[in-house]
């Protein structure tokens, strides 16, 4: 275990897990595997009075809110009914707070910094799909706005476990502190309930 700390004030911020994604195939574990650690993850956050942070990807119809600027692999045009709502096992909890992009990262074009700081966040716990994209773009920001980061490793997954892997074992050591969600929960029950 590699985690030192949870912060009093910590939030989990999970990333993109939402019916149009988790109905992709992921590795090295499958989507249904993180959903299911990213809910004990959300229940242990909540048992401890600390925010929990569902962020989800959306666009609109027409493509005109895509991130602009040259790529080599096409852009999906439209998503289908639903892509874009989140899982029902995460959803439902009044204090949670919902964030929505438009890109890979949740930190660029949304209200999330201010969110936590207005909160006093000092730490996030990131999980979600895909490992490479969406929580490592969000674990780049939120270490550049000078948040401790931990990345739980098992609750995340993405296109291929290579992909997964080289964000685990040569980028997050290098933005924040890695473990299981297992190693989070254990280590969360020792922080201070925020009253």
């Amino acid at each position: 275990m590699t985690i030192t700390a949870i912060d009093p004030h910590t939030a989990l911020v999970l990333i993109d897990l939402q019916g149009g994604i988790l109905g992709a195939p992921t590795q090295p574990y499958s989507a249904a595997e993180v959903l299911d650690r990213a809910v004990r993850l959300a229940d242990g956050f909540r048992g401890r009075g600390l925010p929990v942070v569902l962020v989800r990807v959306t666009a609109r119809a027409d493509g005109a809110d895509v991130t602009p600027g040259r790529t080599e692999t096409p852009r999906p045009a439209g998503r289908p009914e639903g892509w874009d709502v989140l899982a029902d096992e995460l959803t439902g909890h009044e204090d949670d707070i919902v964030v929505t992009k438009r890109n890979w990262g949740a930190f660029h074009g949304t209200d999330l910094d201010v969110q936590l700081r207005r909160r006093g966040v000092t730490q996030i716990v990131l999980g979600g799909i895909a490992t490479s994209m969406g929580v490592e773009s969000t674990a780049r920001a939120a270490h550049e706005h000078g948040y401790h980061v931990t990345l739980a490793t098992d609750a995340m997954a993405d296109r291929s476990a290579d992909m997964h892997q080289h964000s685990i074992e040569n980028v997050f050591p290098r933005l924040g502190e890695t473990g299981t969600t297992d190693e989070i929960l254990a280590l969360l029950e020792t922080t201070p309930a925020v009253s």
